[in-house]
């Protein structure tokens, strides 16, 4: 999928769809876009597994000025940026634990609309 395009809206829907070599269109969730040693990372999800996989690609501008989608072929750099988006990772569960889980305030907030129409 390297060299795939993506529109800035996508970023505001947090989702992007990407075609592979074959033509095949493939829905990505953007999970967040990460910074290591100056270069932009997209991180992804496929919509259509169940999973916790990430795919990581790399936000390039090509000759147009278009922003692109490139897969990281090296392995240290690979290495760096998923070491960054463990850390990243780790900071969201311990904010999890402190202040409770997003899943959590969901399930409170049901639990005391059932209340109301009771």
């Amino acid at each position: 999928m390297a060299n795939d395009s993506y529109d800035e809206e996508y970023l505001e829907d947090e989702h992007i769809v990407l075609t592979d070599d074959e033509g095949q269109e493939h829905t990505f969730e953007l999970l967040d876009v990460i910074d290591v040693d100056g270069k932009r990372y997209a991180v992804l999800t496929p919509e259509e597994e169940e999973d916790d996989e990430a795919v990581v690609l790399r936000i390039e501008e090509d000759e147009d000025g278009e922003e692109v989608l490139v897969d990281i072929e090296d392995d240290a750099e690979w290495e760096r940026v998923a070491a960054r988006w463990e850390e990243i990772q780790s900071e969201w569960e311990d904010e999890d634990e402190a202040y409770g889980t997003y899943e959590d305030e969901s399930e409170e907030e049901e639990d005391e609309d059932e209340g109301d129409w009771k």
